[in-house]
């Protein structure tokens, strides 16, 4: 155990900050360190963690029980857009009136378009009827990291067959 003047004049000697760690602790615990430059160090952390981190938006989509296919066509369109860009989508089917006895016109539609974007998509959650609207969640693939063995699968999911050694010829003496 040092004494406070001691450690002041340590650091002082070397150019460094005397910097309690822990107040709370008996003795009080002190280090002898930089600390311009080690709040600089935390704040390139800081920044570089906010350069990576990557935020998830969700965008909507509605349609209708009765939707031209040429619009369902353009709707679908914008889906494919929002998940190529990484954005999950909820996907909602208002009814209007008497269209609600009919909810599996609007599971047919949203049952549809998961089944037409199943390569860029997976179903996050199940058509369910909230009141007068029906919604689905389709949230985007996970992108394998390179070098996974997830990485050479081909589209079934299996990994590629194990390479088979030569054929030899049995030695002759």
């Amino acid at each position: 155990m040092v004494s406070l003047r001691e450690a002041l004049n340590v650091a002082a000697s070397r150019n460094l900050d005397l910097v309690e760690v822990a107040a709370d602790a008996r003795p009080p615990v002190c280090r002898i360190m930089d600390y311009g430059k080690w709040r600089y160090e935390q704040e390139q952390k800081a920044k570089q963690a906010r350069k990576h981190q990557s935020t998830i938006t969700i965008k909507e989509i509605k349609f209708r029980p009765k939707i031209d296919p040429h619009d369902y066509a353009t709707k679908k369109g914008h889906v494919v857009r929002f998940l190529k860009n990484r954005d999950k989508v909820k996907v909602t089917i208002m009814f209007r009136g008497r269209e609600l006895i009919h909810p599996e016109r609007g599971e047919a539609i949203l049952l549809r378009l998961a089944d037409e974007v199943k390569d860029l998509a997976l179903v996050e959650s199940r058509p369910n009827l909230d009141g007068r609207n029906m919604v689905m969640m389709l949230a985007p693939h996970r992108q394998p990291q390179p070098g996974s063995p997830r990485d050479s699968a081909d589209e079934t999911g299996e990994p590629p067959p194990e390479p088979q050694p030569a054929a030899t010829s049995p030695a002759t003496p």
